[in-house]
C-alpha cells in the first residue's frame, strides 16, 4: 500500500535514563519517517531501544532531546490518533470482548448505542463475532490478542504502534496472526510502526525493516522489502532477503554479546 505522506518524523531523537547511581543512554540520533499507510518492522539486538522508541512515540516516555511528529505535530503526550498493542493481552479480565474493546470510547463518554456499532463493526473486522459476550479467561491467546488489536482500532488511530504482540503465541498461531494483521491492515490502510525479534515475521509484515543499531540505538540501516504479498515464506526471493537482514543484523549481535562479556 503506497503512502501519501510522511505520518510519523522522528529527528535526531535521544532518550537517557539516569537515576542516582547510573546513567544509560538508550537512544541517540535515531531518525526516521514512516509514510502513510506504511509497515515499519523494527529490529535489533536485544536492549537496543526498540521498545523505547515505541514508547515515546506513544506518548508513554518522554523524549531527552530531537524532535518526535505525528501528522506533523509534535508527540507531547499520549493521544487516541496513536494505538498500542502490547505483547502482554493487557484486557479487562471482568469484562466481556465487546465491553474491553469499548474501554476507550467509555473514556470519551461516546453515547451506548456509538459504541455499540464501532465494536460491532471492529468485532467483526478481527474475526470474533460470536465471542462478543465472553470473558478473556475464556479465550485462546490468539483471540485474546484480535481483542487487543480491535480495541486500539476502535478508537480510530492514524498510527498503530505493536509490540511484540505475537511474541507470547506458539509459532503456528503466529503466522495466523500475521495473516491476519496484514488483511486487517488492507481494510483499514493504518500505519504500523511494528517491534520484533524475529527477522521471519519482519520480512513477512514489513514494507521496510529498519535495522537498529546496538545501545544506544539509531538507525543502522533501513531495508525495503520489495516482495509482492502475498509472500511465500518458502520463496527463494524470501530466503535471499531474510539473508540480507540477517547479514545487517549480525555486526550488531557480535557488540553486544562483546559488551555483556565485558561487563559494560
Amino acid at each position: 500500500m503506497d503512502g501519501d505522506g510522511v505520518m510519523i518524523s522522528l529527528l535526531n531523537l535521544s532518550k537517557t535514563f539516569s537515576d542516582d547511581k547510573h546513567t544509560v543512554e538508550a537512544i541517540d540520533g535515531f531518525s526516521l519517517d514512516i509514510q502513510q499507510g506504511e509497515i515499519v518492522c523494527l529490529l535489533g539486538p536485544s536492549g537496543c531501544g526498540k521498545t523505547t522508541v515505541l514508547r515515546m512515540i506513544a506518548g508513554l516516555e518522554s523524549k531527552s532531546s530531537g524532535s518526535m511528529k505525528v501528522r506533523g505535530k509534535s508527540v507531547t503526550s499520549a493521544g487516541s490518533d496513536r494505538g498500542l498493542v502490547f505483547q502482554e493481552f493487557a484486557l479487562f479480565p471482568w469484562r466481556t470482548v465487546r465491553k474491553n474493546i469499548e474501554f476507550g470510547l467509555e473514556l470519551k463518554t461516546m453515547p451506548v448505542e456509538k459504541r455499540h456499532e464501532i465494536s460491532s463493526k471492529f468485532i467483526e473486522l478481527v474475526g470474533l463475532t460470536g465471542f462478543e459476550n465472553v470473558h478473556p479467561g475464556k479465550l485462546s491467546g490468539g483471540m485474546k490478542q484480535r481483542v487487543g488489536i480491535a480495541r486500539a482500532l476502535a478508537n480510530n488511530p492514524a498510527v498503530l504502534l505493536m509490540d511484540e504482540p505475537f511474541g507470547s503465541l506458539d509459532a503456528q498461531t503466529r503466522n495466523l496472526m500475521q495473516k491476519e494483521l496484514l488483511r486487517i491492515w488492507s481494510a483499514t490502510g493504518k500505519t504500523i510502526l511494528f517491534v520484533t525479534h524475529s527477522v521471519d515475521e519482519a520480512v513477512f509484515l514489513a514494507d521496510r525493516i529498519v535495522v537498529m543499531t546496538a545501545r544506544p540505538g539509531k538507525v543502522k540501516e533501513a531495508i525495503p522489502i520489495g516482495i509482492p504479498r502475498p509472500r511465500d515464506r518458502t520463496s527463494s526471493e524470501f530466503i535471499s532477503v531474510r539473508g540480507e537482514v540477517l547479514s545487517v543484523l549480525e555486526a550488531e549481535f557480535e557488540k553486544t554479546q562483546i559488551r555483556e562479556l565485558s561487563g559494560d
